[in-house]
């Protein structure tokens, strides 16, 4: 168990900044833009209530959970009762954490992709759980390989983590792998956890595993506003299962948190309100955000795919360099430029970077500027 990468690297980048650098930050996936007025407008109200500032249940407020199901039913299309099937969250890496100890014994297995979100590995290994990775291939899509997990030895599993659309690839969701995945996790009596809060970033069409038949009943979709609504600090999450799955996880919950500050939970209900242009205005500033980052990718020689989606471009680092973190402790010491090297996100990263665009537009023609002169 080691540090996060990040926790480590941004103190480093910290200290450059102390010392006069001016380091442009491209690491992190934290959105630099706010929130809806509305939903700013309804915290400071609802912090002004004297009887606000107490305890709130551990299963959220009703006003939250029902947010969270019509926000479910507007855009998935997918229909979930909101006292029984919908669990909020203190963020969803909080929800990593409950589900693994809810679902997953010392010595069990979990199937975690390779790349992917680095959480999963360390929690589960914090946890006691034995971590068995399966791959996710440029040549693949970044899909799963179906037949190789058929020929795994799947007695012991319990989870499967799953991460749609995905971080760090961007590859998209498709209807047919929320089929085979369920399909999967039937047969072999296994649970997917489908980690889901990027679906509304440069993305047209925002879907969730649950709108699969029967998913329910094996499935566990995580979403969070950190993404979709501009709220990372907040730290508002939650998780939609069968009525079961929900009462394992608020068993553990339970004994380990207090709900959220009642005016924050109201605004999150606000937030989920919004309209499609809410949306739109958001992705036409991620959208001129892309195509700087693409330049940055072609100034660093590096290739992608363009139907990414997601806050994050995706590229693979030429031929010509030796390795990730080469090119980008260069980038980083000598252009002043921070981009995240896809190795922290397991081995089939390690000829990638990844780029973020929860960055201005300034800062990212600075950066791209940076690299030119460097690499000229």
């Amino acid at each position: 168990m080691s540090e996060y990468y990040f926790s480590k690297k941004l103190k480093e980048v910290a200290q450059m900044n102390a010392e006069g650098k001016d380091v442009i930050s491209l690491g992190i996936g934290s959105p630099d833009m706010p929130p809806s007025e509305k939903t700013i407008e309804t915290l400071c109200h609802n912090a002004q209530d004297p009887n606000g500032h107490g305890y709130q249940p551990y299963v959220g407020i009703p006003e939250l959970r029902k947010s969270f199901a019509n926000w479910y039913q507007q855009w998935y299309g997918v229909e979930l009762n909101p006292n029984t099937e919908i669990q909020p969250l203190i963020g969803s890496k909080e929800g990593i954490l409950h589900v693994t100890l809810a679902f997953v014994n010392p010595g069990e297995q979990v199937l975690v992709p390779n790349p992917g979100y680095p959480t999963y590995t360390s929690l589960s290994k914090i946890l006691g759980a034995e971590v068995i990775n399966y791959d996710l291939k440029e040549e693949e899509g970044w899909m799963p390989d179906f037949d190789a997990l058929e020929q795994m030895d799947l007695s012991r599993v319990k989870l499967m983590w799953t991460n749609y659309p995905n971080m760090p690839t961007g590859a998209n969701a498709t209807p047919e792998l929320y089929e085979r995945l369920v399909d999967f996790a039937r047969r072999h009596q296994l649970v997917i956890v489908n980690d889901n809060p990027y679906s509304f970033i440069l993305n047209d069409h925002p879907i969730s595993i649950l709108s699969v038949p029967g998913a329910k009943e094996c499935c566990i979709e995580f979403n969070s506003m950190s993404k979709s609504h501009n709220m990372p600090g907040w730290r508002i999450g939650m998780l939609a299962s069968n009525p079961e799955f929900i009462q394992w996880i608020l068993k553990v919950k339970s004994n380990i948190d207090s709900g959220m500050f009642r005016a924050m939970q109201l605004a999150a209900a606000t937030a989920l309100e919004a309209e499609a242009d809410w949306y739109e205005s958001n992705n036409k500033n991620y959208r001129n955000r892309r195509n700087l980052a693409g330049e940055i990718m072609k100034a660093l020689g590096c290739t992608y795919d363009e139907k990414q989606v997601g806050m994050f471009l995706w590229g693979k680092i030429p031929a010509s360099c030796k390795d990730v973190e080469e090119l980008t402790e260069k980038v980083l010491h000598e252009a002043r430029v921070f981009i995240t090297p896809g190795f922290i996100f397991g081995s089939n990263g390690a000829r990638y970077i990844r780029i973020s665009l929860c960055c201005k537009d300034s800062k990212l023609a600075e950066a791209l500027k940076r690299i030119q002169i460097l690499n000229n």
